[in-house]
């Protein structure tokens, strides 16, 4: 049999057949315009919550401002949501109404 191995002590030894491990879905992190949250605070919150890179964050703030929402990360679910909590309070903290949201990836077929 395949399965079975012999070593030199005779003991005979059984190999498990490898399981695929399914990755956990993701989910992307959406950060929405509002009227009221000033564009510095993006920033701050992007760079602080999220660990983007000052160009990066003002790229991401930008396009957020222009198109009316954007992505501001891909996680785990509760990493995602985690990080949705932790910016929505810092924004009321400093009473900005800004919106985040959460939204699962499309699964790759395996």
């Amino acid at each position: 049999m395949a399965d079975r191995l012999e070593n030199d002590a005779g003991t005979i030894t059984q190999v498990k057949p490898e399981k695929k491990l399914k990755r956990p879905r993701l989910y992307r992190v959406l950060l929405h315009n509002d009227d009221y949250t000033t564009r510095e605070f993006v920033v701050q919150v992007l760079h602080t919550v999220f660990h983007r890179g000052e160009q990066e964050a003002i790229r991401i703030m930008l396009h957020v401002h222009h198109t009316g929402v954007g992505v501001a990360g891909v996680f785990t679910r509760e990493v995602a949501e985690t990080k949705v909590q932790r910016a929505e309070r810092l924004a009321r903290s400093q009473e900005f109404p800004l919106r985040l949201t959460m939204e699962p990836e499309e699964e790759e077929d395996a």
